[in-house]
C-alpha cells in the first residue's frame, strides 16, 4: 500500500476568494498530492484546506502553500474572530496509512526548515514536535497572536525552532507539527450575547476541568448575529461528540438558551460520527467494523 499522509494547514483568510484559490492551487498542482476539501468562514476569516500524499508530495505542496500565502496575506491588515499568528497560521501533519507520528514529526522539521529558509516565515514545531513541553500546547504557542509576537519572541523560551528570534512584518510565523486525527467541530446558539457562549466553553475545555481533550472558545458569528462555541476535539474516542454536546445543551438551558445547530469544520472520522449516530438512535450491540457498509468498500 502506498504512504499516506495528511496535512490540514489553516490560512488566515476567508474572505478573498482569489487569494484562497491562489493558495489551493498549490495543493492543486503538486504532483502526488491530492486536494480533498477546502473551506472558508468569513467570520472567522480563516480557511482551513486538507490534503494528502506520501511524504515527498506533502512536503513540496507544504513548502509551495506556505510561500504562497506569505506573498499574498498580510496580517497586518487582517481581522476575524479566530485567534491567529500567521498567514499560515498551523500546519498539521497526521499519519493515515503506511506512515506513523515518527516519520510525521521527522516531515514537520523538513518542512520547517524548508519554510523559514525559502518563505522567510519563522517557524514554532508544536504538538508532537514539540522541542520542549511548553510548547506542545497550540493555544499557548499562539498566545499574544500575530501582534504581540514580535515581543513574545524577545523571551529565550519563545524563539522560533527555525528561521530566528524575529517574526516576518506581514506573515508573522507558523506552527508545524505532528499530531493524531482531531474534529474540529462547532455548536451554534440562538444568543447574541457572547459571554453566554465563553461561559459554556470554560465549562467544556480541558484547561478549565472539563472534558479531557477538549479545546474551546466562544466567538460571535457576525453575519448570522448568534454566538458559537468553536471546539477541537483531539481525541474524539476518549471524549465523543455527542458527549460534549448533550453537556452544551444542559449549559445552555441553563441562560435560557438554544442549541440552532452544530457544524464539522473540514474532514471527519467515520467512527466519530457513528459514535453519534449510535447513541442518539440507541442502537444495541453495535459493531462498527462488522456492520458499516463501507468499511468493506475502503
Amino acid at each position: 500500500m502506498a504512504q499516506i499522509i495528511e496535512s490540514i494547514p489553516n490560512i488566515s483568510n476567508g474572505r478573498d476568494k482569489e487569494i484562497i484559490e491562489a493558495c489551493v492551487d498549490q495543493i492543486r498542482n503538486t504532483e502526488g498530492c491530492t486536494l480533498l476539501n477546502y473551506s472558508s468562514d468569513t467570520d472567522h476569516n480563516r480557511s482551513v484546506i486538507t490534503y494528502i500524499g506520501d511524504a515527498k508530495a506533502v512536503e513540496e505542496a507544504s513548502v509551495k502553500l506556505a510561500k504562497k500565502a506569505v506573498e499574498l496575506i498580510d496580517l497586518n491588515k487582517h481581522t476575524g474572530e479566530h485567534p491567529r499568528m500567521g498567514a499560515v497560521d498551523v500546519m498539521p501533519f497526521v499519519p493515515v496509512k503506511d506512515s506513523s507520528v515518527e516519520e510525521c514529526i521527522e516531515l514537520s522539521k523538513v518542512v520547517g526548515k524548508r519554510i523559514a529558509e525559502e518563505a522567510n516565515l519563522p517557524v514554532f514545531l508544536y504538538e508532537h514536535s514539540a522541542t520542549s513541553e511548553h510548547r506542545r500546547n497550540l493555544a499557548k504557542v499562539r498566545k499574544g497572536q500575530f501582534e504581540g509576537m514580535a515581543e513574545k519572541v524577545k523571551d529565550p523560551e519563545w524563539i522560533p525552532d527555525f528561521g530566528g528570534q524575529r517574526i516576518h512584518p506581514t506573515a508573522g510565523t507558523v506552527a508545524i507539527g505532528a499530531r493524531p486525527p482531531l474534529v474540529a467541530f462547532n455548536i451554534n446558539l440562538d444568543t447574541e450575547n457572547l459571554a453566554v457562549a465563553k461561559k459554556i466553553a470554560n465549562v467544556i475545555r480541558e484547561a478549565k476541568g472539563g472534558f479531557k481533550d477538549v479545546k474551546a472558545m466562544g466567538f460571535m458569528l457576525d453575519n448570522r448575529n448568534i454566538a458559537q462555541v468553536s471546539i477541537n476535539m483531539t481525541n474524539y474516542e476518549q471524549t465523543p461528540l455527542y458527549r460534549v454536546t448533550e453537556l452544551v445543551k444542559v449549559e445552555a438551558a441553563r441562560y435560557g438558551v438554544r442549541v440552532i445547530g452544530t457544524e464539522v469544520i473540514g474532514l471527519c472520522p467515520m467512527k466519530a460520527l457513528i459514535d453519534a449516530a449510535e447513541y442518539y438512535l440507541q442502537i444495541e450491540d453495535f459493531d462498527f467494523n462488522g456492520q458499516v457498509l463501507e468499511n468493506y468498500l475502503i
